[in-house]
């Protein structure tokens, strides 16, 4: 466990390089997917197309397997948050689909996760555009919290503090989902410490150089509560609101952040906080 005085556990540079390898495989897969998802097709449509982004990539996916899970990508359809198994279910325009990916290179792992609406903007309700832009700025905000020398779950309190003012501002009900976090990660794809999405009583570990982390944030339209299905895996609102998730793999470097699992690094997010590996 992670005491008060304790840090996080770094890479090396070489670590971090063989981390933005698996970052890459995952944002670039997300990508297509993201051009790909349209009415019509079964969220297992998605999972395959998935799974040969990954291996045709040279990586393996890291969620096939994983604690008996049996699909490569978790697809939540709209009041599900996290860890919907792909299926039979076809989709429809309007629907709000949150799409989770991990793989693996080389013993490396990078996590990350997009929310999209199918049929596009012009397609999705008002609140659900709202809830999608305000769950990806608050990961965006918790990302910048990361900082050398400073305790890690001041995370939580910039996701939080993000969400209340998205809420105000936008006059939503916005809720963060109660007891998921985001983690450490790196030769395993969920590694300690818990990365909390809300203000917690306790600081959390020293943030250093080398430390990674996902960052994920999921929030609702509605309730706090959630419960899991039969299926022992898809996690769904209680009020049957609709929700979001966004995540990214982060390095922490000498002069900044490396988004690894980000396209662009994280550069037009993160200005001068944006400092990848040479």
């Amino acid at each position: 466990m992670f005491g008060r005085g304790s840090k996080l556990p770094a890479k090396t540079p070489d670590q971090v390089r063989q981390m933005r390898r698996a970052g890459l495989v995952v944002g670039e897969t997300l990508a297509e997917l993201s051009t790909v998802v349209r009415a019509g097709l079964t969220t297992a449509d998605l999972d395959g197309v998935a799974e040969k982004a990954i291996r045709g990539r040279g990586a393996t996916p890291s969620f096939l397997g994983y604690h008996g899970f049996p699909a490569t990508i978790c697809v939540s359809v709209n009041d599900e948050i996290v860890h919907g198994i792909p299926g039979s279910r076809v989709l429809d325009d309007g629907d709000l689909v949150s799409i989770d990916c991990g793989a693996i290179v080389e013993g490396w792992h990078g996590d990350s996760a997009i929310t999209v609406v199918v049929g596009g903007d012009q397609a999705a309700r008002p609140e659900d555009l709202d809830l999608s832009a305000a769950t990806e700025a608050s990961m965006w905000a918790g990302i910048r919290a990361l900082q050398p020398g400073e305790r890690l779950y001041d995370v939580g309190a910039a996701v939080e503090d993000s969400i209340t003012e998205s809420a105000q501002r936008l006059q939503r009900t916005l809720s963060i989902v109660d007891g998921y976090t985001g983690h450490g990660i790196g030769t395993e794809m969920h590694q300690e410490p818990y990365v909390f999405n809300e203000r917690v009583r306790d600081k959390g570990p020293l943030v250093g150089v080398g430390a990674t982390v996902a960052i994920e944030p999921m929030i609702t339209l509605g309730t706090h509560e959630s419960h899991e299905l039969d299926d022992e895996w898809t996690v769904v609102t209680d009020d049957g609101s609709r929700a979001a998730h966004w995540e990214h793999t982060i390095a922490v470097t000498e002069a900044g952040l490396w988004v690894l699992t980000a396209l662009d690094g994280g550069q037009a997010q993160l200005g001068d906080r944006y400092a990848p590996l040479d």
